[in-house]
């Protein structure tokens, strides 16, 4: 096996989109380690391909073997003469990231075109003969070597990530879906480099904590817990409050200017203008701004609805529709008969009732004197209890039964009105499901998997539950969509999401129709991945929102492996604000520069300084206090504006030590004699 350093190797990027028919050309045997290889095979048609095409740079991990193939960086937006020569970027300038899903792809275009760094991906393939589909990998910047290297890997060994340039990146991050797969690479990344800067995604905070511990520089993020209040907020409304809490305990939450008590609030700054077709956030014009971030001193407890005892609520299972018909029609029948019998016998109608249900239960005695129409009551009664009785009672043990099951599965148990249905209880899903019960709104869960994440967390929560197939009709009624005032998709689906949305509209405006009373539209939002895709779907299909988990957690991930601190993110539409804490670094160009300066409007905002020496924070900023380098900075920012706001708060390795200042002397002392 020959290790092909850099512009000595094979390039097959974008295989599957980009070259379909040299596809068929390869042949795949497994090597050590379940490491895939090309055969020589390739050589002649992946020449032919390189004087036509262009795409991503992809290794096999382990390196290629066929060391006469002419290395590719496959550029389809570039021309030979504006591509620059394929030299190594600066030490410790590499990025690294390890994963496949939405999060990986969005993470490393937010690398690549808003920071401009060199970018490594550990792509993993299931078997020797799976070529992921890494196109959507590819950059929209325009210089070649910004372009994401591609590397496939069963696993991820020390070899893999070894090959991959651990020890000398700036950054690794591992945003697979699997916890225990991204704390093991972890683990062996910390091992190989014990400086590297770690970026792990966990959905377990218990987990997260102590991993963040135990590894050092490591940043723990979970990309559910930080898109969840977004789509909670999409759900409820615009007027629903977001909070987020600072470092330091302070609790800030997002308000529309109009719901904010100006005598009582503490506004910190204005957020965005949503007057128009699209937000505009941080304008300039602080007073334009309808939404608006204010301190919030202590966060209101909302308790979830009341709801009646469990053994109440089962009662309504116990006696469905058909038992209630039996149970009717049994009744009517022996009250005819015991007015009947009294008329008859002239007793009274309490001696002819226990007469009657004696005879239909088999127990009367023959009295061949009675009169004919005795006995023909009589007959009616042995016949129609022999034929009723067994009937009830087997309509009474499978309500029985079905009842049990469906309190012991978490299902509907009573009717429910003006709460939210939330289909998918994956990461997402599950997060949103906790948000929605803490703020004390009713929720139906749906999901077609009994083993899903959040099936466990809402039956703990006393929430109903329904698993089944959400694009079916009868599966939406179950959980009584006719009647919610929200319906939440959160599948990893597009089709499925989209599928169920509009069937769940359909039915909801259908009950609307059949109902007496007056019920507001549906508010529908969608979890879509390709930002396009959901742009027209709000427009075309009147879709109230969509959002992306990728596109609201991939800002906070890229800034963690950049070194900052990204506190929180707030949603405003389809923008993101970052919530950072930036530190002023020694002989930066913010150093001795006043906060005005930092902001630009429509990009970044300084809404408060801690400073290093008393750790005091300080909303109020003066105009004439210069900043220091041991003060940090909270900002807002779009990440565009975040990415060029980095560079201006970057250390100098010229910088002049800090001068250490001589205490004050608030009384001069006295005189001696003599003096």
């Amino acid at each position: 096996m020959v290790c092909v350093p850099p512009g000595k190797g094979c390039g097959v990027g974008g295989c599957r989109p980009v070259m379909p028919g040299i596809l068929r050309l390869w042949r795949w045997w497994p090597g050590p380690r379940g490491v895939a290889r090309w055969s020589r095979s390739l050589s002649v048609a992946c020449r032919a391909e390189v004087r036509r095409r262009g795409g991503n740079s992809v290794r096999s991990a382990g390196g290629c073997v066929d060391a006469t193939l002419s290395h590719v960086d496959y550029h389809a937006t570039v021309s030979g003469d504006t591509r620059r020569s394929s030299a190594r970027e600066p030490a410790r300038q590499r990025f690294v990231v390890c994963g496949d899903g939405a999060v990986a792809r969005r993470l490393v275009t937010e690398l690549a075109d808003r920071y401009g760094v060199a970018v490594t991906v550990i792509l993993p393939s299931s078997s020797d003969h799976d070529v992921p589909d890494f196109a959507d990998l590819a950059s929209d910047s325009s210089v070649a070597e910004w372009q994401p290297e591609v590397i496939l890997a069963r696993r991820l060994t020390g070899e893999v990530l070894d090959q991959a340039g651990v020890r000398e990146a700036a950054a690794v991050a591992f945003v697979g879906v699997d916890d225990v797969t991204n704390v093991d690479a972890a683990m062996i990344t910390r091992e190989l480099a014990p400086d590297v800067r770690l970026v792990v995604r966990l959905f377990n905070p218990v987990l997260g904590e102590g991993v963040a511990t135990m590894l050092g520089d490591c940043a723990v993020l979970s990309g559910s817990e930080i898109a969840a209040p977004a789509f909670v907020a999409a759900t409820l409304g615009d007027a629903t409050p977001t909070y987020l809490r600072l470092p330091d305990g302070e609790l800030l939450r997002t308000a529309m200017r109009s719901a904010v008590d100006p005598a009582g609030a503490d506004v910190v700054c204005g957020l965005a203008d949503t007057t128009g077709a699209e937000p505009v956030v941080l304008p300039a014009d602080q007073d334009s701004a309808d939404l608006v971030l204010v301190r919030a001193y202590g966060r209101p407890r909302m308790d979830p609805p009341r709801r009646r005892p469990r053994l109440l609520r089962a009662l309504g299972l116990v006696f469905s529709r058909n038992l209630r018909l039996a149970l009717v029609g049994t009744a009517v029948i022996l009250a005819a008969a015991s007015v009947l019998l009294a008329y008859i016998r002239g007793v009274n109608l309490a001696q002819a009732a226990y007469l009657t249900l004696l005879t239909a239960m088999g127990a009367a005695e023959v009295d061949p004197a009675a009169p004919l129409s005795e006995k023909v009551t009589a007959l009616v009664l042995v016949t129609t209890g022999v034929a009723l009785l067994p009937t009830v009672t087997a309509l009474v043990v499978d309500s029985l039964v079905r009842a049990r099951l469906t309190v012991a599965a978490g299902g509907m148990i009573e009717p429910i009105d003006n709460h939210v249905v939330l289909v998918g209880l994956g990461n997402i899903g599950t997060r949103v499901l906790e948000e929605l019960h803490s703020v004390g709104i009713s929720v139906v869960a749906v999901d077609r998997s009994e083993s899903a994440r959040g099936i466990g967390v809402a039956r703990e929560l006393g929430l109903p539950v329904i698993v089944g197939d959400a694009t079916r009709p009868e599966t939406l009624r179950a959980a009584s969509v006719h009647t919610c005032r929200a319906l939440a998709v959160l599948t990893d689906d597009d089709v499925t999401n989209l599928e169920t949305a509009l069937s769940g509209r359909s039915s909801h405006e259908a009950g609307r129709a059949r109902s007496a009373a007056t019920r507001p539209p549906l508010r529908v939002v969608l979890r879509l991945f390709d930002d396009g895709f959901a742009q027209r779907t709000q427009r075309i299909l009147r879709i109230d929102e969509s959002r992306s988990v990728s596109s609201l957690a991939a800002p906070a991930f890229a800034a963690a492996m950049m070194g900052q601190q990204v506190i929180d993110t707030i949603s405003v539409g389809r923008r993101v604000l970052l919530v950072a804490e930036l530190p002023v670094g020694a002989g930066s160009e913010l150093e001795g520069r006043y906060c005005h300066d930092v902001n630009q409007p429509g990009a970044a905002l300084v809404i408060a300084v801690r400073t290093g020496r008393t750790g005091q924070t300080i909303w109020s900023l003066p105009e004439r206090r210069t900043l220091v380098r041991t003060d940090r900075l909270i900002v807002l920012a779009t990440r565009a504006g975040l990415a060029a706001l980095l560079p201006r708060t970057a250390p100098s390795p010229d910088a002049e030590p800090l001068a250490d200042v001589a205490p004050l002397r608030l009384i001069a002392p006295a005189p001696r004699d003599g003096e």
